[in-house]
């Protein structure tokens, strides 16, 4: 686990949030966590709308907070998670060049392969796969 998702996993054990110690669907609070990612981002697109630097900055800071939070209330190491998802984004390559979408967003080429988030929640679980919801 990350020094940041530490330090979330801390608050939350301080302010008696749940902090499950393994993959733990049935207590994670999914609306909650929901509702704090959409309210973190309506204050980043307002500040980005407004050029406050501080304030985008702050924003991502919080967008960064709720997330690991979402990912400490469900109970899971997030780390190999995102260096999974960073390795199926590199992917995208289309022999060794990024290919672009008319915004700008890299899309995915022939080479691109998704990345194995049920693998390694097996990992993070003794739950038998399929039986997880």
């Amino acid at each position: 686990m990350n020094d940041h998702q530490k330090k979330v996993k801390e608050f939350m054990a301080v302010f008696g949030q749940s902090a499950p110690e393994s993959f733990s669907p049935e207590v994670f609070p999914g609306i909650l966590r929901v509702s704090l990612i959409e309210e973190e981002a309506k204050e980043f697109r307002a500040a980005v709308a407004a050029q406050d630097w501080v304030e985008v900055v702050d924003a991502i800071c919080d967008l960064l907070y709720v997330t690991y939070g979402a990912a400490v209330a469900l109970g899971v190491d997030i780390e190999p998670f995102f260096s999974e998802v960073h390795r199926s984004n590199m992917s995208k390559l289309d022999k060794g060049r990024p290919i672009y979408r008319a915004d700008g967003k890299v899309i995915k080429s022939s080479d691109w392969s998704p990345p194995d988030i049920l693998g390694l929640l097996a990992d993070q679980t003794d739950v038998p796969f399929p039986s997880l919801p």
